[in-house]
This record gives structure tokens, sequence and C-alpha cells, in this order.
């Protein structure tokens, strides 16, 4: 007998050690249909998705495709069903070029050779129908975050798979890009493909989704039809309260100038000849939220890789008024809250506990060592005041290891460590990527309480909402310059996007009107 699931996942569970991540869950997913799978940072999303793509083996439960019982004992076994998965955290190769990590694994082959001009003609077809540009022959390691999400939506285009998991696939993306993602998974879904979801972001789930199914805490709450519900009624499923989806914070009030930046410029890396960041000047006073708006790739990640001496920059930056124009990394860190755009590269190190991550500059600190030797017991004793503080969720406490923890959990942990080292700048890029509208709310709460502390924070991000509502001042990056200073509450979203798009740009001093 035929049926309208083409996937079901019939109650699974998932254990590791000290958590269940899935606990009897129970996911159906029609042909043709776009299911979002909503939940909190740690709820179990990802696991599910792992479990179907052959990442994981349940302990119990089983999954069936068109009806018939299927095992998926690997992703192989997943690719050979037509399943295909864009992982949060992209599994790329660096040091490959972009068409190499599309079509390893599934190489075309003619008498033993690799036939790479079909194998490129196809790639080519696929980013022109789809719209997805990127550099076929650019290695992955110089292109944004942006066009690597790209290139995992591509490699799963091109095994032609009829199931396609997306996990977190908007986290990266600009809002345009991410209205020419929902467009093509609309387009996905009317070419007969069945789409897998998992999101914190109530709008695109609302524009997008056909039906929603909510976990909390490793456990089913709930399918809904997107048409019978709202934004308000998904977030008190997934969250189990109230959540406030909008910022309340009072007019800035700022003080003394925090960080003064002139003349700033960064090279760009790779064969490209025109600077990355170009003459770059701005300032953040204390008691303010200055962020810097803009597409993805413009400039935004060099800027502050420069600032923070990630890479070498040319200009001189102002911090506290001293000069740190020539200040190591960890010199620049002693006046400087930093939590970066990419946790697992900049952020983490993926192999410590949670409790290691969270005092990795601190260790040397009186309090948490003795005679050279690091006092566990302080150490502990911190890193579970901050992981209380912050709702880190993770299997065993402190002792995690923080590979093995959700994104969400993971970014927590970083802003948590960056927060409480109480620096009079804090440096905020993309801070809430990956977050759900709970841990959202809080971190905004976070900011604030740090600007009206008399901190200066320095945002970075792709979100507009976020943008609008949490800024005092916005400055709009495009090609590596700012082409735009704007006021929150007399601008609009339209005119901050042709900033952004370069349509549009303030004069420069001495340049006629």
């Amino acid at each position: 007998m035929e049926t309208e699931n083409i996937i079901e996942m019939l109650h699974i569970t998932k254990v590791f050690p000290g958590i269940v991540a899935n606990d009897d869950i129970t996911l159906q997913l029609r042909k043709g249909e776009i299911h979002a799978l909503l939940g909190e940072n740690g709820a179990g999303k990802s696991t599910l998705m792992s479990v179907l793509f052959g990442l994981y083996q349940p302990e119990e439960g089983i999954i069936k495709k068109n009806g018939q019982e299927v095992k998926i004992q690997n992703p192989n076994d997943a690719t050979a069903l037509g399943i295909g998965m864009v992982h949060q955290h992209f599994k790329l190769i660096d040091v490959f070029t972009v068409l190499d990590n599309i079509i390893l694994g599934a190489e075309t082959t003619k008498m033993g050779f690799l036939q790479k001009k079909e194998a490129r003609r196809k790639v080519e077809e696929l980013s022109e129908r789809y719209g997805m540009k990127v550099d076929l022959d650019a290695k992955v390691e110089d292109i944004t975050v942006g066009m690597q999400q790209r290139v995992e939506i591509l490699k799963m285009l091109y095994r032609d798979n009829e199931i396609l998991i997306f996990d977190e696939p908007t986290a990266v993306l600009t809002p345009q890009e991410i209205d020419e993602l929902m467009a093509t998974m609309k387009e996905f879904a009317k070419e007969g493909k069945s789409i897998l979801f998992i999101s914190h972001k109530l709008g695109e789930i609302m524009r997008v989704a056909d039906r929603v199914t909510v976990l909390r805490k490793g456990k089913y709450v709930g399918t809904v039809e997107t048409k019978d519900t709202d934004k308000q009624a998904l977030s008190n499923m997934m969250v189990g309260r109230p959540v406030q989806l909008e910022v309340h914070k009072e007019p800035a009030k700022p003080g003394e100038v925090v960080l003064d930046v002139e003349g700033f410029t960064v090279s760009a890396k790779g064969h490209h000849k025109r600077d990355a960041v170009r003459d770059v000047s701005f300032q953040v006073r204390a008691g303010e939220i200055v962020c810097i708006a803009g597409i993805d790739g413009n400039g935004q990640t060099e800027f502050i890789h420069g600032l923070t001496g990630l890479d070498k920059a040319v200009g001189k930056v102002t911090l506290c008024g001293k000069d740190i124009s020539h200040a190591s990394i960890k010199g620049r860190g002693a006046h400087m809250s930093h939590i970066p755009e990419d946790r697992h590269k900049h952020g983490l190190v993926l192999d410590f506990t949670l409790e290691q991550n969270l005092v990795l500059q601190r260790f040397q600190e009186n309090q948490f060592q003795h005679g050279g030797f690091i006092d566990q017991k302080a150490v502990r004793q911190y890193a579970e005041r901050l992981i209380e503080q912050y709702d880190v969720r993770s299997g065993q406490g402190a002792v995690t290891v923080a590979r093995s923890m959700s994104g969400g959990n993971q970014q927590k942990a970083i802003i948590a460590r960056e927060v409480d080292r109480d620096k009079p700048l804090v440096v905020a890029v993309q801070p809430t990527r990956g977050l759900d509208v709970g841990a959202v709310e809080y971190i905004h709460a976070q900011l604030v309480k740090e600007r009206d502390a008399g901190k200066a924070i320095l945002l970075v991000s792709l979100e507009l909402d976020e943008v609008m509502s949490l800024s005092d001042r916005i400055l709009v990056m495009y090609e590596g310059e700012i082409v735009g200073e704007l006021d929150p509450k007399e601008t609009t979203v339209q005119e901050l996007g042709l900033y952004m798009a370069g349509a549009k740009r303030m004069k420069k001093e001495g340049e006629p009107a």
C-alpha cells in the first residue's frame, strides 16, 4: 500500500553520555512538502536529522521510506536512498577547491580517469539554475562563510537527492541570500523534492514551511500546519513560556570614546588585487551599540580580523586612549572581548572541555591558579556559575567536550565567557547566529545591559531585524568601505538595503555635493 509519507521516523530514541538527545520521537515527512523542525538549542533537532542521515544509530525506533523499513548505517546508505544533508557546521575540506569539494565522493570517471569537465558543466548548470553562483576554482579556505553554505547546497544537488535536510541553512546568509534560498526551496518542493528544514527563525518558518514539528528537551511537543499558527504560538511551544520577540531598550547615553579607528586598511587574501577593507574611520563610545551592517563578503570579516589582531592591517587603532595598532592579539585582548564569527575556528578549542574553554584567556589569573598550577576547583565553580547563568546545556556539565555540544550551546558558552571578562569594548560578530528565540532574547538583553553599564559595543550582524532593533548607530560597509552612517530610529529596512547593495552612499568629506 502506498503512503503519502516519503519518510517516517517512528519512536526514535538516541542516547549520549549523560543525556537523552531524542526521547521517543516520531516525525513524518510528506512527498513534496517543506517540513520545519523547530526547537531550542540542544532540543535534539540536529541529532534526529543525523540519525536520518546515518551519522548516528538510534537505540530504539525505525525509519521507513515510502512505507518500507530501511536501515541507514552511514551517510552512503542515506545518499543511496536519495537523502542529502546540509550540515550546520560545514563538512568541507579547506585546502580543496570549491569544485573538488562538490564532487568529492561522487566523482564521474571514465576508464578510471576523473571527468572534471563534465562535473564542472553540471555544477555550473545547477548554480545558474538555482542562482547560487560560486567561484569553482577558489579554495574553500579563501571564501566567505555564506559562500561555503552555497557549496554545501550544491554538493547535495549534485547528487540528485530527493529528500533534502537543511540544518540551520540561513544562519550565515544575508537577507537577499535568504530570500533566494526560500524561493529555491519552494522550487525544490514544486519539483517533487521533500525538505526537512531545521531553523530557529520563526519568520522564515512561517514563510516557507507547510508544517512544523516542535521538539523541546529531546521530546516531541507536536506538529502543526503553519497556516493554522503564528510566531508567538510557535515560540511558546518551543520554549514553554511566552517570549519577548522585540528588543526593549532606553535611548543610549554615549560617553567617552572607547574605540577610535583611523584610516584602517586590510589587504585581501588570495589573488584579489583590491584591498578587502579600505581607509575605514569611525569611533565607538562608552554606552552605545554601533553596528557594522552589510551583505556578507563586503569586508566585515577582514575588518574584525584586522581589529582583533588575527590579520595584519594598516592604520591607527586607539583603544581606551592607548594606541594598539601594533599590539599582539593578547595585548588587544586586555581591553577587548571578542565573540568571533566562526565559533569553531576562532571561538573554541573543540576537544577541550567546556570548563577549559570558559577560562581560555583567564587561567593565569590569581583566582584560577596557585603557584603556577591551575586550581581545578575554582575553574569548576566558575564554569558552573556561567553554565547556569547562560543556560548552556550539555550532557556532562562542565566536563562536556565542546565538540559534542549543539552549535547554539557552543555559541552561548562563548558569549558567557566573553561578556564575563568585563572589558571596556565588546566586539560581537553574529552573536545570535544559530540561537533559538529564547536565547536570542537573553543575549540581546545582555548586550543592552552591557551598554547601559558603560561598555562600548561593536556589533557586526547580517540580521536586518537585529541591526534595526539593537543598534544605536548603524555603519554600512560595502566593498570594504563605510558608505553610510544611519540612525535606526530615522531609517527604514528598505533604505538600509540600498546602502548595503551599494545603490546609495553618503558623500565623503571634500567630495562635491
